[in-house]
């Protein structure tokens, strides 16, 4: 906890942040070049630098979702994702942290009072970890003792806090909930009580740090665990789904930023066999022009369907399966049409794409990597089909559901 009291008071000290909606996103356009100039620092360092956590903080990008009440910015599910489709534009890992990062005001939505404003009340709060419930959490007095391993703890390098999805047991025995299955529960308690283990080598967001963790035995009070279908307040933010409502700006951030690079590139190029400029090209001008059709598309789709559900929120109305589909379907083609749009664009620079400097072959690769995020795979999709036929979603909790 020393630690904790240390981070709040450096910061107690810091520039001042953003307030308003409207200025977070203005500081995050600003950060654009300053990521991407970053990009290589951040690809080799396999985790953000601290001097970008730092810039990133500054910026407010991880106060964004505390309320204007408790004196953030409060941005909304719709604001969320455009800030971090703008930091995508600069770099994918910096903007996946920051997507990440940003959650500690959603998980005080479910935590009691005292730990939410106590605890997490420094509104640069990072928090990071796995909800999925990988560990096991057995019931003592006071609280439970946790044990296991997790994996994807993206930015958990700059974490203040961890969270760790569990099954709770009781003297050895799943502990059921009121309607059958187990119960699952999220604990949180500070990255210095977890081992953080080095696992993260892979294909792409190198620079997320998303790193393996563990507990062996660890004690975390009941005041620090909390269940995604129990909020502690009403609101649009306090449903279990509201963690996932930001993440496709990443992918739609990463597919302009391709796409405006090839536009730029474009103008000063020239296809050889046809002795012809870029821009005069059949092949060059249907591939920018359906690329920009796509993400358009997929663009509308995602900030159509997040203001539609925020608006039925915001008016106490329940989701039905189609208001609650819809997002997700947005979500995950956000995901499948961005790779598809760098990936031809890839083939369309050709060689040129392979060599430094061009940062196509770094954007094709991040975007292959968060495809593969469990809230991007097919299972998603036949939760979603589920759902709207009244069959049974193997993955619920992607659509929100969570008993």
């Amino acid at each position: 906890m020393v630690t904790q009291q240390k981070a709040r008071d450096s910061r107690a000290a810091a520039p001042t942040r953003p307030t308003t909606a409207a200025e977070v996103l203005r500081r995050a356009e600003e950060l654009v070049p300053v990521l991407r100039a970053a990009s290589e620092e951040i690809e080799r360092a396999r985790q953000l630098p601290a001097a970008v956590v730092e810039q990133l903080r500054d910026a407010g990008m991880f106060r964004m979702g505390v309320p204007t009440e408790l004196g953030g910015p409060g941005l909304d599910s719709v604001q969320q994702t455009e800030a971090v489709e703008i930091l995508a534009r600069g770099d994918s890992s910096a903007a996946w942290c920051a997507m990440i990062g940003m959650d500690t005001p959603l998980y005080a939505e479910f935590l009691p009072e005292s730990v939410a404003r106590e605890e997490l009340g420094d509104p640069d709060t990072v928090t990071a970890g796995l909800i999925l419930p990988l560990g096991r959490a057995e019931r003592a007095p006071g609280g439970y003792r946790v044990t296991g391993r997790w994996g994807f703890g993206s930015g958990i390098t700059h974490a203040d806090w961890v969270v760790a999805g569990c099954f709770v047991y009781r003297a050895g025995e799943l502990e059921p909930r009121e309607n059958g299955g187990p119960q699952w529960r999220v604990m949180i308690a500070p990255r210095e009580q977890f081992e953080v283990i080095d696992t993260w080598h892979t294909t792409g967001l190198a620079g997320s740090g998303s790193r393996d963790y563990r507990a062996d035995d660890l004690f975390v009070p009941e005041e620090h665990s909390f269940s995604l279908g129990q909020p502690r307040v009403p609101g649009s933010n306090a449903t279990p789904e509201t963690i996932l409502r930001n993440m496709p700006g990443v992918p739609l951030g990463v597919a302009r930023a391709a796409l405006d690079w090839v536009r730029e590139m474009a103008v000063h190029r020239v296809d050889r066999a046809a002795n012809l400029p870029w821009p005069e090209t059949y092949r060059v001008q249907l591939a920018v022009a359906e690329a920009e059709m796509e993400l358009g598309a997929a663009r509308h789709a995602v900030y159509g369907s997040l203001r539609r559900q925020q608006t039925l929120l915001a008016a106490g109305e329940e989701l039905g399966p189609d208001e609650r589909v819809d997002t997700v379907l947005a979500r995950v083609n956000a995901f499948r049409v961005a790779r598809s749009i760098v990936a031809r664009l890839y083939d369309l620079v050709a060689t040129a794409a392979i060599y430094r400097p061009s940062p196509m072959d770094r954007w094709l690769r991040d975007l292959t990597t968060m495809r593969q995020h469990v809230i991007a795979q097919d299972q998603v999709l036949q939760s979603a089909g589920a759902h709207l036929l009244g069959g049974t979603p193997q993955n619920p909790f992607s659509l929100g559901i969570v008993a």
